[in-house]
């Protein structure tokens, strides 16, 4: 026979179990640990006064960035040129991946075209856009060898392209051409821009 002490336990456990059902489906019964089920939110770009965050320094809702961090926001220049990026950028964020058409008549590139920023340009196309469209923008670059139709810049279709119009492709791609927003920071997007305006004159 069971041992009486087996007996209490499953005694125990049925007891325990019909207590915890109950006629109301939304009680949920007992619970161990109340606060891993109802854990206070924290909203990481606020602070309001009273919050009752006590493991980051001053109460903060946020971590400090750690030392060295770099914005990916960040903008080199004068504060007018600062103001012209943030401009465009609110314009650019306005219109649909699809209406490259809206991005020609409202965007124009706010870095002027030096040789300086003109060679920061190469810099970038070299590191993104040259395995596809070239060293030339040609079009042959040796992904553009198996991934056909890579345009050619300085083709008579392509060669009158904006300011706009390249910084939209740039941004949202188009046609078999991925997106590269997330990689390039818009400063580096126009200046990529100054650069193919070099390739379109060839």
């Amino acid at each position: 026979m069971f041992n009486p002490r087996i007996k209490f336990v499953l005694l125990a456990g049925v007891v325990a179990g019909l207590m915890s059902c109950g006629s109301d489906p939304n009680d949920t019964g007992t619970e161990f640990a109340p606060n891993m089920y109802h854990s206070v939110g924290y909203e990481p770009m606020t602070q309001t006064q009273g919050d009752t965050n006590t493991i980051n320094p001053l109460g903060m809702n946020m971590r400090l960035p750690v030392k060295g961090t770099v914005s990916r926001k960040r903008y080199t220049g004068s504060d007018s040129l600062k103001q012209a990026f943030l401009a465009q950028e609110m314009i650019a964020k306005t219109i649909p991946n699809d209406s490259i058409s809206y991005s020609e008549k409202s965007l124009y590139n706010p870095i002027a075209a030096t040789p300086e920023n003109i060679e920061a340009g190469k810099a970038q196309y070299e590191r993104f856009c040259q395995h596809c469209h070239g060293e030339a923008g040609k079009g042959d670059g040796l992904v553009a060898k198996a991934y056909k139709g890579v345009p050619v810049y300085s083709s008579d279709a392509l060669k009158t392209m904006n300011d706009g119009h390249i910084y939209h492709v740039i941004t949202h791609g188009k046609g078999r051409m991925w997106p590269h927003g997330s990689q390039i920071s818009s400063e580096n997007r126009w200046k990529i821009v100054l650069y193919v305006h070099e390739l379109q004159k060839q």
